[in-house]
């Protein structure tokens, strides 16, 4: 194990003084590109209704569509609420607003997700995010506020709100630019939000390694830092052919069950934890983030799935991955009635649940107009 963990060192290492050159021609380019809009060279459009951006500085793993999800949640009962993506991987272009006939091959995989579980919410995709608002607010004039989904280097809207997240196991702060590290830009683009959230953090998190986390974050003063956690709720069927045994948690332990994990995410880590307190037995197949499943991936699946002899066996999956599923005409039929999905949300941790809802409702409060014309405004 040590020498395992040696080589991988070894082989990052190399990697990054390898790829290094190529991370400073990348961080002139995006760095003169911030620059453009800083100086108002190139203009932001700004909307006369609140827009809250969700976003972060490396390339996916922080948790993005829980967050926006649990944003989602504590304004739609109050605002009429829509969120904008760009609908990453679809294989449709332009704008589209979902409806009865959307899957993940015309929303992509996260929209139609936040689709299926937010009937009230308008959801739409569209790359050109200041476009998509217009056509949003021409379709629907009676919507109130729009989350925009993993914008934050999408400069040319420019947010009412932005929050920025960073994982808890790799902050944006000890990570390299692309393609040596994961970060989209440098480290500095983090004072464009208004808040910082580290995610993925332990339940049990200490005060004490909350401020060591500061101390590493460094907010600006007009910035606020809070820390999230996944909560894993009860396994739900991915399908409608779906076994009806009670497969819970708690069932999986009792019966120490045979579990198969297919995961097309960046971070499955954070699930095998859970997992790994309900049966020992948990075997993975694991893939590339929002991957495209083929007829050749499920037939590896219904191998690995027969190899594992014991009665009480299921396939668990993320709820990214059944959104891509649950429409894909080539899932085995023997399998269906054995796939469930791992619905997990978001706990904002230390007591400071009630400030967060507190920041955003106070800004969609003070932002809410009766008209809804765009406006052009300079970034900073």
């Amino acid at each position: 194990m040590f020498f395992y963990k040696y080589q991988h060192r070894l082989k990052n290492l190399i990697k990054h003084i390898i790829l290094f050159p190529f991370s400073i021609i990348y961080g002139i380019i995006t760095g003169f590109r911030n620059w453009l809009f800083d100086q108002s060279l190139i203009p932001s459009t700004s909307f006369n209704i609140p827009t809250i951006s969700v976003g972060n500085l490396a390339v996916g793993g922080t948790g993005k569509t829980p967050h926006t999800e649990y944003i989602l949640a504590l304004l739609q009962t109050e605002w009429k609420s829509a969120m904008l993506s760009r609908g990453y991987k679809r294989k449709t272009k332009g704008f589209i607003l979902a409806d009865q006939k959307s899957n993940s091959e015309i929303l992509g995989d996260e929209a139609f997700q936040v689709f299926q579980k937010f009937p009230n919410v308008t959801v739409a995709v569209d790359e050109k995010r200041v476009h998509g608002v217009k056509k949003l607010l021409e379709l629907v004039p009676d919507i109130q506020l729009v989350v925009l989904d993993d914008a934050f280097q999408h400069r040319y809207i420019q947010a009412g709100l932005s929050i920025l997240l960073t994982d808890y196991s790799n902050l944006y702060t000890q990570d390299m630019l692309l393609p040596a590290g994961n970060l989209r830009e440098w480290k500095s683009g983090s004072k464009r939000a208004n808040i910082i959230v580290v995610t993925k953090c332990p339940e049990d998190m200490k005060p004490i390694d909350m401020r060591i986390f500061e101390s590493e974050l460094h907010p600006e003063t007009n910035q606020m830092l809070f820390f999230s956690s996944f909560i894993y709720d009860e396994l739900k069927p991915v399908f409608q052919e779906s076994d009806h045994e009670n497969w819970t948690y708690e069932g999986l332990k009792e019966k120490n069950a045979d579990v198969l994990l297919v995961a097309g995410i960046v971070s499955p880590e954070p699930i095998l934890g859970k997992l790994a307190h309900c049966t020992d037995s948990v075997k993975t197949l694991f893939f590339e983030d929002h991957h495209d499943f083929q007829p050749k991936d499920f037939s590896v699946i219904s191998k690995q799935f027969d190899m594992i002899t014991s009665i009480d066996k299921i396939i668990l999956v993320t709820e990214k991955d059944a959104a891509r599923l649950v429409s894909n005409p080539n899932f085995p039929e023997a399998l269906k009635s054995r796939t469930f999905a791992i619905p997990i949300r978001v706990e904002i941790l230390h007591d400071q649940e009630t400030l967060f809802i507190q920041k955003i409702k106070n800004y969609v409060v003070e932002n809410s107009r009766n008209s809804s014309f765009p406006t052009l405004k300079n970034t900073y």
